[in-house]
């Protein structure tokens, strides 16, 4: 009943646990069976091993999350000989979070994904290009086409663009990615934020702004999966502060096909288990048989 496709692929439910709030799996695997999920979606890899930020990496703010990790990762191959083999013995459909610092980066690394037994890589857009002055990918319209052109010539695995809603126009660049040729999206990232310390009167992370999820980000980001929906015409993941069922459906009336947990991860390791159970009872009150029915319903 509650089976989801996507891009021919059929998830047992639309809850997929979100990039840089789940790891690999393995620790949430010792709270919960990680196969009730319909997916993960991998911590951010880059394709060399990366330590992080220093300082302070995880701010608590009112009804959200502020992070400043710095994509620490084991780097593309780390993740192949360490991670993967555990997620290949799971029943649960595994899209390989891939950012980068250079075009380059992101073809090395879908090269080294393609030849691995993962189902989708979810292009992560929002990484600064260090070519262009720090700017992220996922800023830009003509940047971000590039980028999704280059990074489908190369990809065996289905692409999905995951959206920055930091973006000049959401609907333009959903639009643009679309049109280079990605498969789905999935929205949103987090929002550029600031946090200050009055008392040391100065930022509280040192790169002075940081991501900015959780329950405050949700009627936002929900705007924006409603507002893409109207422009493309491929899959949608939703993403924003999804912490129970009423969110997730709320997201897959807007449009999406698959919703996305985050912060959620943080403040119960189960939580993705009470948002399916939540989806089942309410499809049996509604009479619901599949969630296609609802699927953009507004």
């Amino acid at each position: 009943m509650t089976r989801v496709e996507i891009l021919g692929l059929e998830l047992k439910n639309p809850v997929i646990a979100a990039s840089g709030t789940f790891g690999f799996g393995r620790e949430f695997d010792e709270y919960f069976s990680i196969e009730k999920l319909g997916g993960i979606s991998t911590k951010g890899l880059t394709l060399n091993k990366r330590d992080g930020n220093k300082g302070i990496r995880i701010y608590e703010t009112p009804s959200g999350l502020m992070n400043s990790i710095g994509l620490q990762n084991p780097g593309v191959k780390g993740f192949i000989e360490e991670d993967l083999p555990f997620l290949e013995n799971m029943d649960i459909v595994i899209l390989a979070n891939l950012g980068g610092s250079t075009l380059d980066e992101y073809l090395e690394g879908i090269e080294l994904l393609n030849n691995t037994s993962i189902d989708f890589i979810e292009l992560n857009i929002s990484c600064p290009n260090v070519k262009e002055g720090g700017m992220a990918f996922g800023i830009k319209c003509n940047t971000a086409e590039r980028v999704v052109k280059e990074a489908k010539k190369v990809s065996k695995k289905p692409l999905i663009v995951k959206l920055s809603p930091n973006a000049e126009n959401i609907q333009e660049m959903a639009y643009s990615c679309v049109n280079a040729g990605a498969d789905g999206l999935s929205l949103v990232n987090t929002f550029n934020a600031l946090a200050i310390d009055v008392y040391k009167r100065k930022p509280i992370f040192e790169n002075i702004t940081a991501g900015l999820s959780g329950p405050c980000i949700k009627p936002i980001a929900l705007r924006m999966v409603y507002e893409v929906s109207k422009v493309v015409n491929v899959p949608i993941i939703g993403i924003g502060g999804i912490i129970n069922w009423r969110d997730a459906i709320e997201f897959i009336m807007a449009g999406a096909t698959a919703i996305q947990v985050g912060s959620g991860n943080f403040i119960k390791p189960d939580i993705s288990l009470d948002i399916i159970k939540g989806i089942e009872e309410y499809m049996k009150e509604e009479g619901i048989k599949s969630l296609e029915e609802i699927r953009g319903i507004i």
